[in-house]
């Protein structure tokens, strides 16, 4: 079985263990049924869509992992995909998590992800002023813990960042580490479009009269609201990021460049020198003046030597050497 937890509460406690397939729903304005699947079959959901009446086209939606954030109404019932994310190496890995949210129950469908509900669980069951006020927080407590999990995605992908922002400082970015940077990159642009549908769902819960939703419960839809905009914005700054250090990467190799090609012109400069003087003196003409000079060599060479050292001086006060 991949039901992971299931249990019935009571006034905000944990009443006992509530088995799949059981016809007896709680029926106390205060009591309701708490299920968490990881990964079901059809045969587990098919179960659960008998016991509390959930609608096929939800039911269908739930075991299709390639599901985007939205939140659908059948009748008295909510159904919501929500969007996990965790980072493996350079790669953002995304799960999925279906709730179903109806008067008596809430059925949380994890595909993907590793991050149980577990301590969630734990941490709602020691307020049992917050669960006894019905699905609705339980709700917002699942959306907060998958929310939640989005901040370190972000700041792991910012420290690799800036890892490599301050490697540009000390040297030009190589082509590994130039493809790395457009790699992550590419996955702040989908980690993008995902918080998108993500922000329209919070959005939802805040704005619009919902079944099974209680308007106290809006406040706290709004905090995790809050938190989606909050990384949308972490991660369309960290594209700015990425883009600067690629361009100021980039900068720094043309300035590179032109130093090395400043050097090569000053050089070539020197060298013309004595290319010159030698090319003309050595081309064995019989009329040429002071080839018969008896200290023609010595003052041609102190010629040379005075012009190469005069430019040399010329070319590193300018800053080419």
């Amino acid at each position: 079985m991949s039901i992971v937890a299931s249990y019935a509460y009571h006034d905000g406690r944990r009443a006992e263990a509530f088995h799949a397939g059981e016809d007896v729903i709680p029926d106390a304005p205060e009591d309701f049924v708490w299920i968490g699947l990881h990964d079901p079959d059809q045969q587990e959901l098919a179960s659960l869509q008998q016991t509390f009446h959930l609608h096929e086209l939800a039911v269908e939606d739930a075991l299709n992992t390639k599901q985007v954030p939205k939140i659908d109404i059948y009748d008295d019932q909510l159904f919501i995909i929500a969007k996990t994310a965790h980072l493996e190496g350079d790669v953002i890995e995304y799960g999925e998590t279906a709730i179903f949210i109806g008067p008596r129950h809430v059925i949380t469908v994890r595909h993907g992800s590793d991050r149980g509900h577990s301590t969630l669980r734990q941490r709602l069951e020691t307020s049992p002023q917050i669960l006894k006020k019905g699905p609705d927080y339980v709700l917002h407590g699942v959306l907060d813990f998958i929310v939640d999990g989005y901040l370190p995605v972000v700041q792991a992908v910012e420290d690799q960042v800036l890892e490599m922002e301050q490697h540009m400082m000390d040297a030009v970015l190589g082509r590994a580490q130039i493809k790395r940077l457009f790699r992550l990159r590419r996955q702040m642009i989908r980690f993008q479009r995902m918080l998108g549908p993500m922000t329209e769902v919070c959005g939802k819960l805040i704005n619009l009269d919902l079944p099974c939703i209680d308007r106290e419960t809006r406040k706290y839809f709004r905090d995790v609201y809050d938190h989606v905009r909050r990384v949308d914005g972490m991660v369309g700054g960290l594209k700015d990021v990425i883009t600067s250090v690629f361009e100021a990467s980039n900068l720094l190799e043309q300035q590179s460049q032109g130093a090395i090609t400043r050097q090569l012109a000053a050089w070539a400069a020197i060298a013309a020198v004595p290319t010159a003087i030698a090319g003309i003196y050595g081309m064995n003409f019989e009329n040429m003046p002071e080839l018969k000079t008896a200290y023609g060599y010595y003052v041609v060479l102190g010629v040379i030597i005075s012009l190469c050292s005069y430019l040399a001086w010329r070319f590193k006060r300018a800053g080419w050497l």
